[in-house]
C-alpha cells in the first residue's frame, strides 16, 4: 500500500487505516464475532492497513480490550496505534457526555493502557472537547502522559480552527480527526486547509457514509436489527431512497476503473490532501481487502470533478 506520514515528521503509515468502533458498539450489535475481528486487525496490517483506531468509549472499554488482543506479540510494534479520552458513557453504553477534566485524562490513559496490553500508544487523541473545560487544560495533561513515554503523539477530534490553535500553543498536534466523505464536507472549509497547511494529519471518520456509499443499504430493511444507523436522519426511509443518486453516480464511476463503489468513495476522500488518512470501520475480511484497495484506485479529474459537484445529501448528520 502507499504510504504517507501521520502528520509532518511523524511515522509512516498505510494511506487508508482501519476504524475499529463497529467491532463492538453501535453498528449491527448482535453480528459481533471477536474471532474475526482479530483476524481483520491482523490481516490489516499485513495489507499495509497500520493506522489502527479506537477509544475508551467504544463498548465502553470491550473495542480496546478486543484491539488489544488483535495487536498482542509481534503485531504490536507493526502498528500505529490510537485510541481517545474525553468521551464518557453511562450503563449499557448510552453516551453521557464529555469530561475534559485533567484528573480524567490520567485516570484514563493507564486503564487504557492496560485495556490494549501496551506500554504507549502511538497517537491519543481527545475525543470532543469538554465545554466545562479549557481545552489547554486538558491538552496540558495529555501532553504530561508524552513527557511520561506513555503516549508518543497527541490528535484531536471534531475541532474547530480556534481550537486547534489553543491546543497548539500549549503541545504540538499531529493529527485532527473528523468525518469527511462525499455526504459529509464540512471539514473542507476551514479544518482541513488548515491541516494540510500546517502538517497536521487529517483523519476523517465514517469515509464511507457510514456503509452507505459502498451502496449497502438500499432501504431501512438492509439495516442490521438494533443497529445504531437506524436512528440518524439520513437513514430514514425518504432520506434514504432521495440519497440513492449520490450512491448511483459513485457506481458509475466505480465501473469505468473495474473498482468497487467504495473504493472509489475512499479514493475520493484521500485525494483531499496529501496527509488525509480516512479510517474506515469494517469486521469483515472481504470489506477490509475492498477498502485497502482504494490506495491504488487513480481517479481522473474528471472523476474527481463528477463527485465534487455531488448534491448534499437529505438529512443532517445526527
Amino acid at each position: 500500500m502507499r504510504n504517507t506520514t501521520l502528520g509532518a515528521g511523524g511515522p509512516e503509515v498505510g494511506v487508508i487505516g482501519l476504524g475499529c468502533m463497529g467491532m463492538t458498539w453501535a453498528y449491527d450489535p448482535n453480528g459481533r464475532d471477536d474471532v474475526t475481528s482479530v483476524r481483520v486487525l491482523r490481516e490489516a496490517l499485513d495489507l499495509g492497513v497500520t493506522l489502527i483506531d479506537t477509544a475508551d468509549v467504544y463498548g465502553p472499554f470491550d473495542n480496546e480490550e478486543l484491539v488489544g488482543k488483535g495487536l498482542a506479540g509481534e503485531y504490536r510494534e507493526r502498528a500505529v496505534l490510537a485510541t481517545k479520552v474525553g468521551l464518557v458513557t453511562g450503563l449499557g453504553g448510552a453516551r453521557v457526555g464529555t469530561d475534559g477534566r485533567p484528573e480524567h485524562v490520567r485516570a484514563s490513559i493507564d486503564e487504557s493502557l492496560r485495556r490494549l496490553g501496551t506500554e504507549y500508544v502511538d497517537l491519543y487523541q481527545l475525543h470532543r472537547v469538554d465545554p466545562a473545560v479549557p481545552v489547554e487544560e486538558t491538552w496540558g495533561a495529555m501532553a504530561e502522559q508524552v513527557a511520561a513515554g506513555k503516549v508518543r503523539r497527541l490528535g484531536l477530534s471534531e475541532v474547530t480552527v480556534e481550537q486547534i490553535q489553543r491546543a497548539q500553543a500549549v503541545h504540538p498536534v499531529t493529527s485532527v480527526q473528523s468525518e469527511l466523505s462525499l455526504w459529509t464536507r464540512d471539514a473542507l472549509a476551514e479544518v482541513l486547509p488548515y491541516t494540510e497547511a500546517n502538517g497536521i494529519a487529517f483523519l476523517p471518520f465514517s469515509p464511507l457514509g457510514r456503509g452507505f456509499l459502498a451502496g449497502r443499504f438500499g432501504s431501512t430493511a438492509d439495516l442490521p436489527a438494533d443497529d445504531w444507523r437506524s436512528t440518524l436522519p439520513r437513514f430514514q426511509a425518504d432520506a434514504l431512497a432521495a440519497n440513492q443518486a449520490l450512491v448511483e453516480t459513485v457506481r458509475r464511476i466505480a465501473a469505468r476503473h473495474d473498482a468497487t463503489p467504495a473504493q472509489v468513495a475512499l479514493a475520493w476522500v484521500v485525494a483531499q490532501g496529501s496527509l488525509v488518512i480516512p479510517i474506515p470501520g469494517t469486521k469483515t475480511p472481504k470489506y477490509l481487502a475492498d477498502n485497502a484497495g482504494s490506495a491504488d484506485l487513480a481517479l481522473t479529474a474528471e472523476d474527481l470533478a463528477e463527485l465534487d459537484a455531488l448534491p448534499a445529501p437529505v438529512g443532517s448528520r445526527y
